[in-house]
């Protein structure tokens, strides 16, 4: 098979990375690291996020996940998002268990991110009422985005960024369609409001 191209289908760079084929491989991770790196930094939470940079879970999982496809059957944009994704969450899971068990101070550590890449992502979930620095950005919808409840992370992550539909989502979370609807837009109002609160009491 010759080079994927970058406007390659999805479906047929994961064909090429299940046979190991390393430019599509890299095709399929410079498709989705924005709006991965976007998820796992939203999903670690202020614990981790203090103690383990996002670009080092997000290359973890793209290494384990995407140079072994062998099992993985390609049904969609949508799907694919979703198990990649549910791929991160798991890592976290690993991350949190191991800093948990070691017990380590994150008061002491600060992580300067890098938002070349998952800053657009963010920019899907809401718009600040005026331009802030990049780093007040970030800091400030992720502080936003951990005060929201669960369902709401969970609903909005899933739309926003997995690119799940509402009736996707509402079988993953065991609820009505209607019912995710509405977290969904709960969740980027509260969020949106959240923001701009921190943005006018600066």
């Amino acid at each position: 098979m010759s080079d994927p191209l970058p406007d390659s289908p999805t479906a047929e760079l994961v064909a090429a990375a299940k046979q190991q084929e390393r430019p599509a491989i890299e095709q399929l991770l410079v498709r989705h690291l924005p709006g991965l790196e976007a998820f796992v930094r939203l999903r670690m939470g202020p614990g981790l996020r203090a103690v383990a940079t996002p670009p080092d879970l997000v290359q973890s999982v793209c290494r384990e996940v995407l140079e072994d496809l062998s099992g993985f059957e390609f049904r969609g944009e949508a799907p694919f998002r979703a198990w990649l994704y549910t791929c991160a969450e798991n890592k976290l899971r690993e991350k949190h268990r191991y800093h948990h068990r070691e017990k380590r101070d994150v008061a002491a550590e600060v992580v300067l991110p890098d938002a070349s890449t998952f800053l657009p992502a963010y920019r899907a979930l809401c718009t600040p009422s005026r331009d802030m620095e990049v780093r007040e950005a970030i800091a400030r919808v992720e502080a936003a985005f951990d005060r929201l409840p669960d369902d709401y992370r969970e609903a909005v992550t899933l739309h926003k960024l997995c690119g799940l539909s509402h009736a996707e989502i509402a079988e993953r979370m065991n609820r009505s369609e209607g019912a995710v609807r509405n977290l969904v837009y709960r969740g980027i109002s509260r969020l949106a409001l959240l923001v701009d609160a921190d943005d006018a009491a600066t």
